[in-house]
């Protein structure tokens, strides 16, 4: 197991390595730079000066020159400064986005992953019935709807219908992330105020996790349900519960964990919809509008953390098979 880990882990540096070069190259290859976005309309500034501002700056190399650069720096623990907010890019990334974003992808999904397994098992063991056509419905409406299209749905229903009909006594906030009450009026009040703004976007990203994971369930129910060992162990007279939950459920998990190990890193990328819609000041928004600000180490910062969520959880996806699977073996 300990080899297994270190081989992996070994493999990971050239692949974040590789990623951070793609990254880098096809940020420094878009139309403009931050110069350019700094000195945009702004007459008083000649030729001359922006071409001093670039060479300070850089940005007369080419991007493999000022890639190796940037990794020299971040090999050094520097990841350099948000030209937007004048702050380290990892300060603005880690405690100012961060746990926005965890504060909404952490919850949606638990949520989704404990609400979408009974759904998948339900309709797996109620293959062609009316719930589970029901289900399957469900499933892939919410699948293919356009998150865009359904937040702006969610937020004309709470946000302007419903208040207008109720005459205010149902409404949620169109976006933000709280701050009606005072910080010192109490836990309790802080904690439903963010509860009221996190309910539409949770909501909205549980959406879509729920229409995956039933279907990824449904499916891997079925097929481990017509495996020879299920037929031996009803033949044998065993307990229609224990069939379903000991032997099936746990060989059934086994996909299931490879969906939850890509989803965590894949709920940070998907976010950045539903944090648009919703104004939520998460990470998600951040890449968005720092791409369009052209704030260079925000996205690189944002980006490689993303990656290297991505690699990290499939090792420890890869991990977690062996504890669900006796068959699986790293010696």
């Amino acid at each position: 197991m300990g080899t297994y880990i270190l081989k992996r882990i070994l493999q990971m540096i050239p692949l974040l390595l590789l990623i951070s070069l793609v990254i880098y190259g096809l940020t420094a290859l878009q139309p403009g730079d931050p110069v350019d976005q700094l000195t945009f309309g702004n007459t008083n500034i000649t030729p001359e000066d922006i071409a001093r501002l670039k060479a300070a700056y850089g940005l007369d190399q080419p991007w493999y020159t000022r890639y190796l650069f940037w990794l020299g720096q971040a090999v050094r623990g520097d990841l350099g400064y948000s030209q937007d907010f004048n702050i380290p890019a990892t300060e603005f990334v880690f405690q100012q986005r961060m746990p926005n974003t965890l504060l909404l992808t952490v919850p949606a999904l638990v949520l989704s992953t404990l609400i979408a397994v009974p759904l998948g098992i339900f309709s797996a063991i109620r293959q062609y019935s009316l719930p589970d056509y029901l289900l399957t419905f469900l499933s892939f409406l919410a699948f293919s709807a356009p998150v865009f299209w359904v937040g702006a749905m969610a937020l004309y229903l709470f946000a302007i219908f419903l208040p207008n009909v109720t005459g205010g006594a149902v409404s949620l906030p169109p976006g933000g992330l709280g701050g009606d009450v005072p910080a010192d009026a109490g836990w309790w009040a802080v904690a439903l105020d963010k509860l009221k703004y996190l309910i539409l976007p949770l909501s909205i990203l549980m959406l879509r996790e729920i229409a995956v994971t039933t279907r990824f369930m449904r499916a891997s129910m079925l097929e481990v349900m017509n495996q020879d060992f299920i037929r031996t162990a009803r033949a044998k007279g065993l307990p229609a519960r224990r069939v379903l939950y000991k032997h099936a459920l746990r060989n059934a998990l086994v996909p299931i964990l490879t969906i939850m190990g890509l989803s965590i890193p894949g709920l940070f990328g998907g976010a950045v919809i539903t944090e648009t819609v919703f104004s939520w000041p998460g990470m998600g928004k951040a890449i968005l509008d720092a791409l369009v600000s052209k704030d260079f180490n925000v996205v690189m910062v944002s980006l490689m953390l993303l990656s290297i969520l991505t690699v990290v959880f499939q090792l420890l996806t890869d991990l977690a098979y062996a504890a669900v699977d006796p068959r699986i073996r790293y010696s």
